[in-house]
């Protein structure tokens, strides 16, 4: 990124300087294609995930020069507040399709809105995360988009908590696009990329002006971002053999945290998890008030997803999931870089945490 500030050539300019500058994005293209399993030239650069979700959620494609209108968006009660809204879609096209216990999306309730479509309208899309931002939960994908694809629809998939936690294959998913984040990958915040599995069905621009990304989405690209989002995909393929490790860490982890507190709920523990993910509710203690306590004791934690921890409101994950949403839930992300010690000193805040939520609870009920 520091060399590409460097640069101050626009990527868009056939001099030199702005040639320059066009090859780093080429080769940060490259890298996050890699990532996918799929060809640079169906990488489009946007501003963030949230940005590549308005821009595919819509109901106006193209097939070559052909349109092609989506009519029906099915999305599931998990999904991230920027595909629940529904992008481009009118509210009155947008259905969404329950989950169980575990947060998985639940697929004869699929096949049933899958039905319930009149092909006569127009085409049906899914749109599914790979795996959930507050619980990690892994959805099943692959199954999810067959049933879809069987009925001639797009699969869009949300892989901004998966990429660089587990293998992200456009091919292996049955995903006709994903959405990617480069700040989740340890990238810069500020970029994200609508990654496609060909060039011919592409939606309608939601960024219109010049001819960027193949007339995809219009702007100067921010050349240094895009950079260290390249650098951050290479990493993050290269860093997939420690997921094992680090799920180990996150199992042991929990382990200890039901040995200290054995009514700890962990949310999606009976479903496949992204190896760095825990997700708990401490029985009669708010998830905002262990946020604090954690906090306090220089751990940093959040209470839902990390880009709505600031939200009013119980979580719409845990109320999709049949949980009881009252008191929230605590989400801790482990990482390559966490050590024992980091384990150590959670657990040694989580059980102060429980002493006072133990002591409060036995006040209360004494009096």
């Amino acid at each position: 990124m520091l060399s590409a500030l460097d640069l101050p050539g626009n990527a868009s300019s056939v001099h030199a300087e702005g040639r320059a500058a066009r090859a780093v994005v080429a080769r940060a293209r490259e890298q996050v294609a890699a990532l996918c399993g799929t060809s640079s030239a169906h990488v489009v650069f946007a501003s963030s995930a949230t940005e590549a979700a308005c821009h595919i959620l819509t109901p106006s494609f193209r097939m070559g020069r052909a349109p092609v209108r989506v009519s029906r968006l099915l999305v599931s009660a998990v999904e991230h507040p920027c595909m629940l809204a529904g992008g481009r879609f009118p509210a009155e096209a947008v259905t969404q399709v329950g989950v169980d216990r575990d947060g998985r999306i639940d697929l004869d309730a699929l096949e049933a809105a899958i039905a319930a479509h009149d092909p006569a309208s127009g085409q049906l899309m899914l749109a599914l995360q790979h795996a959930n931002n507050e619980t990690g939960t892994v959805q099943p994908v692959a199954e999810a988009a067959a049933k879809v694809r069987a009925a001639g629809g797009i699969v869009v998939v949300d892989a901004v908590q998966a990429a660089g936690r587990l293998p992200v294959s456009l091919e292996a998913l049955g995903a006709d696009f994903l959405i990617l984040s480069a700040h989740k990958l340890g990238g810069p915040k500020g970029a994200g990329a609508l990654v496609a599995s060909g060039e011919i069905l592409m939606p309608e621009p939601l960024v219109r002006g010049g001819g960027q990304e193949r007339g995809h989405r219009a702007g100067t690209e921010n050349v240094a971002a895009i950079a260290g989002f390249g650098a951050a995909a290479e990493a993050a393929r290269d860093a997939l053999s420690v997921a094992s490790a680090i799920s180990a860490r996150r199992d042991a982890m929990e382990a200890r945290m039901r040995a200290i507190a054995p009514d700890v709920i962990v949310h999606g523990a009976g479903a496949p998890r992204l190896p760095n993910t825990s997700y708990f509710t401490l029985p009669g203690l708010k998830a905002e008030t262990a946020q604090i306590g954690f906090d306090m004791e220089g751990i940093a934690v959040s209470s839902g997803s990390a880009c709505s921890s600031g939200k009013v409101g119980a979580s719409h994950v845990l109320k999709a999931m049949g949980a009881d949403a009252a008191l929230g839930a605590i989400r801790v992300s482990l990482g390559r870089q966490t050590t024992d010690a980091d384990i150590e000193a959670f657990l040694k805040a989580f059980a102060t945490l429980n002493s006072r939520r133990l002591s409060r609870l036995a006040g209360e009920n004494a009096a």
